[in-house]
């Protein structure tokens, strides 16, 4: 081999130890961006827990519940905003507005998957592209309940009584939970049971009781209380086991419904520019605090299925749920209000 030879090879050894070496870098810089910035959160700042509904609902409850333990964990300080309206709109535009910076986070519960479809090219920014999906926290299954003297004892009961006569049914808004089960129980079994909006699940569960209205399907923790004391009936639970609250409420499946399956989830989403990092760091902690014992039996005396799931899973979760009630929406020509 003469000198010249030497030379390229030497030289082509170096190209190769460089070229190596600068795509190692390359690959570095993503794992680099995966870490959150080494001051979030700081210390002693404030994080703003966005509540778009009026405050002792069910999201505001669990919002609360969660803050609490957040700012003890992280040393911060977290504040629940109630900024209800617009049908939980108003709230979720005062986070899209917000900075993306990891200190705005905005309760979303089923609400919002609904909201998705009713408000697309109605409001001023989309709940799919405007939001990102942090933590899901927890569900509340959908319990069917009538007045106590009602002779509606069960769901074929309830189909028959529906298609012998004219039914109303309260529920706590359009777009709700309660309205969106029932217009999948009327698609499911052909029936047209009439939907009644109130500005609350309260005042529908007020009216029920006073055989007002025929049925409420109602989020399990608003109507236990009355289902326990004997004011109203549950005629089956929309979940997928029973109860240990109402061990003798079958599911909708053992009652031979398996599809009117709901649940008013609770869960948090971030300004859309929010950094990959914190959103995997907060999304992490909020999963962390409600597999925490104590939250997650308090959870549970709420009435609330403990359920956390991190960005990744609740983001699939949360693009499910817009395509299943799309659906459900589109079929009932259902309209915001």
């Amino acid at each position: 081999m003469t000198t010249n030879q030497k030379s390229i090879l030497a030289s082509s050894s170096c190209i190769k130890r460089r070229t190596l070496l600068a795509s190692a870098c390359v690959l570095a810089v993503p794992m680099a961006w995966a870490q959150a910035p080494a001051d979030y959160p700081k210390a002693g700042t404030l994080l703003r827990y966005v509540v778009p509904f009026p405050p002792g609902g069910l999201t505001d409850v669990m919002a609360r519940l969660v803050a609490q333990q957040l700012g003890d964990r992280w040393k911060i300080n977290v504040i629940i905003e109630n900024k209800p309206g617009a049908g939980a709109m108003t709230g979720a535009e005062y986070a899209v507005r917000s900075a993306p910076d990891g200190y705005t986070m905005l309760a979303v519960n089923m609400t919002h998957s609904v909201n998705a479809t009713l408000f697309k090219g109605r409001a001023k920014f989309d709940l799919n592209t405007d939001l990102r999906p942090v933590a899901l926290l927890a569900g509340a299954p959908v319990l069917i309940v009538v007045p106590a003297n009602s002779k509606i004892q069960t769901l074929n009961d309830l189909i028959a009584e529906a298609k012998a006569r004219p039914l109303n049914a309260g529920s706590s808004g359009v777009g709700t939970p309660s309205h969106l089960s029932l217009a999948l129980f009327n698609q499911l079994n052909g029936t047209n049971i009439l939907h009644i909006p109130y500005k609350g699940g309260s005042p529908s569960l007020t009216d029920l009781m006073a055989g007002q209205l025929d049925v409420i399907f109602s989020n399990f923790p608003e109507s236990l209380p009355f289902v326990k004391s004997g004011k109203l009936r549950a005629i089956a639970i929309a979940s997928e086991q029973r109860n240990p609250q109402v061990p003798s409420v079958p599911t909708t499946a053992q009652a031979g419904m398996p599809k009117l399956n709901a649940e008013q989830w609770t869960a948090v989403m971030a300004p859309a520019k929010t950094p990959d990092a914190i959103v995997e760091k907060l999304g992490a902690e909020l999963v962390r605090i409600m597999q925490i014992p104590e939250i997650a039996k308090k959870s549970e005396e709420l009435g609330f299925r403990v359920d956390p799931r991190g960005p990744k899973a609740f983001g699939e979760f949360w693009t499910s749920e817009v395509q299943r009630w799309r659906s459900v929406i589109e079929a009932a020509d259902i309209k915001p209000e």
